[in-house]
């Protein structure tokens, strides 16, 4: 497992609200939502499709290309197409800023 690493202010990520980001040449979507905050990895598991393009709905996200949903706590594959789940990081708070660390594969 990496280290912990600075992502994102809080300030800068609404709640709801997401962005992409790049980890050790990794891009991951962060989600701030209901309070809480959850990092996955940015690959839809059915065509490898951007996630973080996606809409957030009632804690999933859902792929922009063809209509997966993952739930965004655990990575749930929970609609088809997708069948498999996407990765889930570890995510810290720490003085207003927001810090990930990465989930081996």
């Amino acid at each position: 497992m990496s280290e912990f690493q600075r992502v994102a202010a809080v300030a800068d990520v609404p709640d709801p609200g997401k962005v992409t980001v790049d980890v050790d040449d990794r891009l991951v979507v962060l989600i701030h939502a209901g309070g809480d905050w959850y990092c996955i990895d940015d690959v839809c598991t059915h065509d490898g499709g951007p996630l973080g393009e996606g809409p957030l709905d009632n804690g999933a996200i859902v792929c922009p290309r063809h209509g997966a949903r993952f739930a965004i706590a655990t990575g749930a594959a929970l609609t088809m197409p997708a069948t498999e789940p996407t990765l889930v990081h570890e995510v810290k708070v720490e003085q207003g800023e927001v810090f990930v660390r990465l989930k081996a594969e």
